[in-house]
């Protein structure tokens, strides 16, 4: 399966009482497909994977497997901070039927650019499922270079960049890098437009929780190289992309999928929205109908 177009980091929806919320997980995951989204990741950050059990990390990856049905590529978050460990959720993300690895830098430990190419060889050679590297050095500390990823995306087994600094010149160095297996997605809503207008391959959306199929119309129409309309689209999608960043990933786009009744808050040590934001919050849930049924899909 090809990993490009849109595909939402899913946010995991959780009960009052904290458990997961598995009637809320099928409605966000029936909301993605009837969006258009060309493929989802569970247990990402998004996905809040650091409170997850073993048990529920099984149960929601099983079971948006089994809800997609093949349709679109279903990608597992199994990125840690030691090699084995990494190599061991790929494994257990591949038996639950995962498609690829969403493989993100190991966090806090701060390897060198060889030590990255050392744990991406090991876990692309080991972990059972080809892997999409995660690059996002605002949240793990550990940014991996252009030139890195050059001698990485030789490898067979690793088929794609998630990459989420979205500045000119990263996105233009990672561009060349781009082949038949290999592709170049952006992990920054907020600069996404101009990535796939430049020649990226698509988009790994925080805000596409809510707003799937206009989303994926802002990638239609950025990979298309029509770019006034994208342009145009970006712009009023412009409030969701700054929203789903004022506070800590996944707090705003949380507080949106539960004004749309689907889920209930977040595990510590994330809190809900701050007061201040509720009114914003409100604001924009209440257009989301609006602007997916202005959008195709």
């Amino acid at each position: 399966m090809s990993i490009t177009g849109l595909i939402t980091a899913l946010a995991t929806p959780f009960r009052d009482d904290g458990a997961l919320d598995t009637d809320a997980w099928q409605r966000l995951l029936a909301l993605q497909l009837e969006g258009g989204v060309q493929g989802v990741v569970v247990a990402g950050s998004t996905g809040e994977a650091a409170t997850l059990s073993d048990d529920e990390y099984d149960s929601l990856l099983r079971s948006a497997v089994t809800t997609v049905g093949g349709r679109v590529p279903v990608l597992a978050g199994t990125g840690m901070s030691g090699t084995a460990k990494t190599i061991a959720l790929t494994r257990r993300a591949a038996a639950n039927g995962a498609t690829h690895a969403l493989v993100v830098t190991p966090a806090y430990v701060r390897p060198t650019q060889e030590g990255l190419k050392a744990h991406y060889l090991a876990v692309a050679e080991q972990g059972g499922l080809p892997v999409v590297l995660y690059n996002v050095p605002g949240r793990t500390g550990c940014d991996m270079l252009p030139e890195t990823v050059a001698e990485l995306a030789r490898h067979p087994n690793i088929v794609a960049i998630k990459e989420a600094v979205g500045d000119t010149g990263r996105v233009k160095a990672l561009l060349e890098l781009r082949s038949d297996s290999f592709t170049l997605l952006s992990g920054d809503d907020g600069t996404a437009a101009r990535s796939m207008l430049a020649g990226a391959d698509g988009l790994i959306s925080v805000a596409s929780n809510v707003l799937p199929g206009a989303y994926r119309t802002l990638c239609d129409l950025a990979r298309a190289g029509e770019r006034e309309a994208a342009e145009a689209w970006d712009a009023r999608l412009e409030p969701y992309h700054h929203f789903c960043g004022v506070e800590s990933n996944p707090i705003p786009v949380k507080a949106l999928l539960q004004r749309l009744g689907i889920g209930h808050g977040l595990r510590l040590p994330l809190l809900p929205l701050s007061a201040p934001h509720h009114a914003a919050a409100d604001h924009l849930a209440a257009d989301v109908g609006a602007l997916e049924e202005l959008s195709s899909h």
